[in-house]
């Protein structure tokens, strides 16, 4: 096998996402995966040679309703274990976005709360709506 195709030049995102998709769907046609990822149908097909050169996925031939041959692909005892790292390091990721998020509405609010006192019924209807949005947070005055 030839492992040239250095899966480093994959963003880690998009190899996460490759790998959720063909565990869901290991009969996708890479034409519907790259319409699902939203990227070209030559990097799909980039991809998926570096997952197999990597030995995290395989293909394997078939014959669908219509007898064409087609793929299946199916992410390999390796594969799973690359898929849990990718997994843990994105939602590692995506915990520190959302902290961060937070971290900046909450700097928001405050400004629009001290900021708009009295100043109009649009600063009075922001409020309103910073309450309702704390609320369905669980958040009590935009306490963090």
């Amino acid at each position: 096998m030839n492992s040239d195709k250095d899966t480093r030049e994959i963003p880690e995102d998009l190899r996460h996402q490759i790998f959720q998709t063909l565990h869901a769907h290991p009969d996708i046609k890479q034409r519907e995966l790259a319409s699902r990822l939203g990227i070209s149908l030559g990097k799909v097909n980039y991809c998926l040679q570096a997952l197999i050169s990597k030995g995290w996925v395989k293909a394997r031939n078939f014959k669908n309703s219509k007898n064409k041959l087609a793929y299946a692909y199916f992410i390999t005892p390796v594969g799973i274990e690359e898929k849990a790292r990718l997994t843990f390091r994105y939602l590692k990721r995506k915990l520190r976005e959302h902290d961060e998020l937070v971290r900046v509405i909450d700097e928001l609010k405050n400004e629009v709360r001290s900021e708009g006192q009295g100043v109009s019924a649009e600063s009075e209807e922001l409020r309103s709506e910073l309450d309702r949005f704390d609320a369905s947070l669980g958040r009590a005055n935009g306490a963090g």
